[in-house]
């Protein structure tokens, strides 16, 4: 886990789950640029392990196909039960999964990743 501290809204934090090390940069990158603080995963259970040691982060940005005990799809649902209060962007290259799957108030944003939508979003749920 490494957390980037942003210097224009470090209270806001945004945790990112991706297993693609350029992708989560990228993402990283993206966060930053809005304005707000990074904190990053490499899968969904790395992402647990980071919200149960913390109370402070505010969105969750995951995506979908990731390797380990969870793909981003169940570690969305996990959150919403686990952790309410959290906002969830749910992101994947792949095909764009059903409004049933996705937990109450996340967000889908298809790869490749328009910077004006996902900051559009980030923003909605950070305020």
């Amino acid at each position: 886990m490494i957390s980037h501290a942003s210097p224009s809204n470090p209270s806001v934090l945004i945790l990112v789950v991706e297993d693609d090390p350029l992708q989560r940069l990228g993402m990283i990158d993206l966060v930053e640029d809005a304005g707000y603080g990074a904190v990053e995963a490499r899968d969904a259970d790395e992402a647990v392990i980071i919200l149960e040691q913390r109370e402070d982060i505010r969105v969750v940005f995951t995506d979908v196909d990731m390797p380990g005990s969870m793909d981003g799809l169940r570690l969305a649902a996990a959150i919403r039960k686990r952790w309410p209060p959290i906002e969830i962007i749910v992101t994947s290259g792949g095909h764009k999964p059903a409004l049933d799957v996705l937990p109450v108030r996340a967000e889908f944003i298809p790869k490749p990743i328009v910077p004006a939508d996902a900051i559009r979003l980030l923003r909605a749920f950070a305020a």
